[in-house]
Order: C-alpha cells, then sequence, then structure tokens
C-alpha cells in the first residue's frame, strides 16, 4: 500500500484556494499510484478558523468544498480535514 502525507500550508478562509492545493496534491498522488492520500487537521478551512465557525455561509462554503472535492478523487482514497455539521453542532471531521 502507498500511502502519500500531502503536507500543503493552507490560509485559514481561503477555503477555495485551500481546494486548489488539495486538488493539486491529489493529482500528484494520483500519478505516483498511492492508495491513500493523508491531508492535515481542517486543511480545507484552514487552522485555527477561530470566529469563522459562527459564520453559517463559511461552514456552508465548507461542506459544498469537501462534497466537490469527493468528486475529484480518481483513484485510492483521500482524507481531507474539514468542519461537519450535525444539527446545530459543529465537528472537527475528516472524510
Amino acid at each position: 500500500m502507498r500511502i502519500a502525507f500531502a503536507q500543503i500550508n493552507p490560509t485559514v478562509g481561503d477555503i477555495a484556494g485551500n481546494a486548489e492545493l488539495i486538488i493539486d496534491k491529489i493529482k500528484e498522488a494520483e500519478e505516483n499510484n498511492c492508495d491513500l492520500t493523508i491531508f492535515p487537521e481542517l486543511a480545507l478551512t484552514g487552522y485555527p478558523p477561530e470566529d469563522l465557525i459562527f459564520k453559517p455561509s463559511f461552514i456552508s462554503d465548507n461542506l459544498t468544498a469537501s462534497k466537490d472535492l469527493s468528486r475529484m478523487i480518481n483513484k485510492g482514497a483521500v482524507l481531507i480535514g474539514f468542519i461537519d455539521k450535525s444539527g446545530s453542532h459543529l465537528y472537527n471531521a475528516l472524510g
């Protein structure tokens, strides 16, 4: 099994920019025939998101980007840190 630990330097609050960094690393891992690519904690939102978690649009954008990224995976598995929501509760998630 080939595992890629994708170190990126995400920017807090820049979901679109962080998603681009993630996509680049996913493509690189796929080119290197990796079976699993793992990203850091809250790679999609940047860490620490602090008060941004209180903005519903930030959480929504984060969830949308997470779903969009999952559609871009052509082979192998990818674990990306993001913020998940269940009812009114927010979670530091990996998916």
